[in-house]
C-alpha cells in the first residue's frame, strides 16, 4: 500500500498539513547559524504562547519520554519523595523515570478509564508528608482520559511541593495555562496537536522551577535545563546539542498555523470533533471506556466486543490496518474490558471526526468495499 494512502487514526504521530511535510524538505542550514537562530527562536516563542507562559521555554532532540526524564532529573536528587498520579500506561512511565533514578515514588492511582480527582491528591498530600513534587499526566493517552489539570494544581497550591506535567498528547488540543494554574515543569511532544513530525520535546519551567534545579542533584547532562536556557539566550540562539532540524522547520509552518487560528477556536475545534466521536460511537451500540465522572471532553476509549472481530491490544503498540486505515490503541486492556476478546481502542484527537465514520465504514460497508476492491 502506498504510505500516502494510509490515513493515521493513532495518537501520533498525526497526519501533516501539505505544507509542513514541505518545509521538512528544505535544505538543511548550520544548527549554529544566525538563520536557523531565528527560526528556532520564532519557532519557541510561538510554543511558549501556546503554553500560555511567559518563563523560557526549552527544546531537546528526543521522545516524549525523553521530556519527562529531562523534567524529572533537573528539579528533583535522589531520596526525594515523588507522589505520582496514575490512571494509565503513560502516568506509570512517568513514575517508573522518577524511580529509575532514586525517587521514593509513591503511587496514587485512580481505575483505568476514570481520570484522577483532586481530592484524592489533596488527601494523599495529606497522608504523605515531605512531598517533593507531582507527577500527573494531562491526557492520559492509554485510555483516552483527560485529568482534571487545574483542579490538581489547585490540589497541589500550599503544599510545597512541585507540579510535573507530561502534556505530550494534550498541549495545543486542551487548554493548559502553565502560569495561571501554577504548573511547574510541563512537557510536550511535536508530534501531536502541534502537528510536527517526531523528534523534538519542549518544556516549560516556572521559577519555583528554576530554583529547584540549582540544588537537584540527580545526573543529568544532555536534558541540562542551565545548559539548554543559556545556549538558546545567546545572540544567535542554539541548542547544547544538535537539534532535530527538520522538526523545527515544520514548526516554524505549523505553530503560526494554530497561533492564526487562535487557542479557543482550536481548543472548541477539538470538543466538537470529541462530542462527534462519541456520538457516533454510541450510536454504533458501543460503551465508552472512558467514565464520565470529569470534564474529560477530549478523548474518550471506545470498548468493542469481540463480535467484532478486531484485536486486542495490551501493553504494545498494535496498528491494525483497515483499507489504508492505520487504528491504534495502547495498554488499555486492564481488566476493565469485560466479555470474551474484549478490547479497547483510543480514540486520538487529530482523527476524531474520521474515526467515528472508520466504524460505519467497517461494519456497514464492508461488504460494499471488497466487492470493489477485488471486483467481486
Amino acid at each position: 500500500m502506498e504510505r500516502s494512502r494510509v490515513n493515521l487514526l493513532i495518537p501520533g504521530p498525526t497526519p501533516l498539513p501539505p505544507e509542513v511535510r514541505e518545509a521538512m524538505s528544505t535544505a538543511m542550514v548550520d544548527h549554529r547559524g544566525a538563520e536557523f537562530g531565528r527560526i528556532l527562536r520564532d519557532v519557541l516563542a510561538g510554543v511558549a504562547q501556546i503554553f500560555q507562559t511567559t518563563s523560557p521555554v526549552l527544546m531537546f532532540a528526543a521522545s516524549g519520554t525523553g521530556g519527562l526524564e529531562a523534567a524529572v532529573v533537573n528539579v528533583l536528587s535522589p531520596g526525594d519523595r515523588v507522589l505520582a498520579l496514575s490512571c494509565g500506561m503513560f502516568g506509570e512511565r512517568f513514575a517508573a523515570v522518577a524511580r529509575a533514578f532514586g525517587a521514593e515514588v509513591i503511587v496514587e492511582e485512580a481505575p483505568w478509564g476514570c481520570g484522577i480527582d483532586p481530592q484524592q491528591v489533596t488527601e494523599a498530600l495529606r497522608r504523605h508528608a515531605r512531598v517533593r513534587a507531582v507527577l500527573v499526566t494531562h491526557n492520559e493517552t492509554s485510555t483516552g482520559v483527560t485529568n482534571d489539570l487545574r483542579g490538581i494544581a489547585e490540589a497541589v497550591r500550599g503544599s510545597g511541593a512541585l507540579l510535573l506535567v507530561d502534556a505530550v498528547s494534550s498541549l495545543g488540543a486542551i487548554d493548559l495555562r502553565a502560569d495561571a494554574w501554577g504548573l511547574d515543569v510541563v512537557v510536550t511532544g511535536s508530534q501531536k496537536a502541534l502537528m510536527g513530525p517526531p523528534g523534538g520535546v519542549f518544556i516549560s519551567v516556572s521559577p519555583n522551577a528554576w530554583e529547584a534545579s540549582k540544588v537537584a542533584r540527580m545526573p543529568r547532562h544532555y536534558f541540562s535545563f542551565a545548559m539548554a536556557r543559556d545556549q538558546l539566550a545567546s545572540e544567535a540562539a542554539y541548542t547544547p546539542f544538535t537539534p532535530a532540524i527538520p522538526v523545527i522547520y515544520a514548526l516554524a509552518v505549523s505553530i503560526p498555523m494554530i497561533l492564526r487560528e487562535g487557542l479557543p477556536a482550536r481548543f472548541a475545534h477539538h470538543r466538537r470533533l470529541a462530542e462527534m466521536t462519541r456520538t457516533g460511537v454510541q450510536a454504533l451500540g458501543l460503551e465508552l471506556f472512558a467514565q464520565a465522572t470529569l470534564d474529560e471532553r477530549l478523548q474518550r476509549a471506545a470498548q468493542l466486543g469481540g463480535a467484532l472481530v478486531m484485536l486486542t491490544f495490551g501493553i504494545g503498540f498494535v496498528q491494525y490496518i483497515v483499507f489504508g486505515l492505520v487504528i491504534a490503541g495502547i495498554g488499555c486492556q486492564r481488566g476493565l474490558a469485560t466479555g470474551p476478546g474484549a478490547t479497547s481502542v483510543g480514540l486520538s484527537t487529530t482523527s476524531a471526526v474520521v474515526a467515528s465514520i472508520v466504524w460505519i465504514v467497517v461494519l456497514d460497508g464492508l461488504f460494499a468495499v471488497l466487492l470493489s476492491r477485488w471486483g467481486l
